[in-house]
């Protein structure tokens, strides 16, 4: 167990290292878009690019920035039963929801996806606007994203198996969402 730990340690320091990554993104957006906007209704002059390049930001900040809140416990549930269960029954939840959902779907998503990048990196795939930019780069995220969500969620696995087998002591807070 003290290797899984470790490893799941170092997962969750690479995910920590893409949500900072993904925080950045938030801020360049902001400043693209105000700046898009600047220069089109001061100087009428406007890219498909700048565009583009915000919307490949947004992605980038969903997909590299989505593990880094699993880790911090503070992505969407649906709440019907948790807040009800004991701290053990959480875990159990906790372990079997990425057993049985997350870690199925990430796998199924990084093999689609991954020859939908590979596709658009072999024929340089472009934008199909004018000015606009390659394709490949934001396609390469959606494998990257999920890959990185897949070992996120296996992280979190170990961390509940710890917890549930006392060798390591749980420190996942929950709140109530307010009714």
């Amino acid at each position: 167990m003290d290797g899984l730990l470790k490893a799941s340690r170092i997962i969750d320091a690479v995910n920590t290292k893409f949500g900072v990554l993904a925080t950045w993104l938030v801020l360049l957006a902001c400043l693209i878009s105000a700046g898009n906007a600047v220069s089109r209704y001061a100087f009428n002059a406007s890219s498909n690019a700048w565009l583009e390049i915000q919307w490949y930001m947004f992605a980038g900040m969903v997909l590299l920035g989505g593990p880094h809140t699993l880790k911090a416990n503070e992505h969407v549930r649906v709440d019907l039963v948790y807040s009800s269960v004991s701290e053990r029954t959480r875990l159990w939840i906790d372990i079997l929801g990425g057993l049985l959902f997350l870690l199925p779907i990430c796998v199924i998503l990084v093999y689609f996806t991954w020859p939908w990048f590979v596709e658009s990196w072999e024929i340089d795939e472009g934008s199909s606007n004018a000015g606009g930019l390659v394709r490949w780069p934001v396609k390469l995220l959606l494998p990257l994203g999920f890959s990185l969500m897949a070992l996120q969620g296996i992280s979190e696995i170990i961390k509940r198996v710890a917890a549930l087998t006392d060798r390591r002591r749980s420190r996942f807070t929950y709140e109530k969402p307010l009714q």
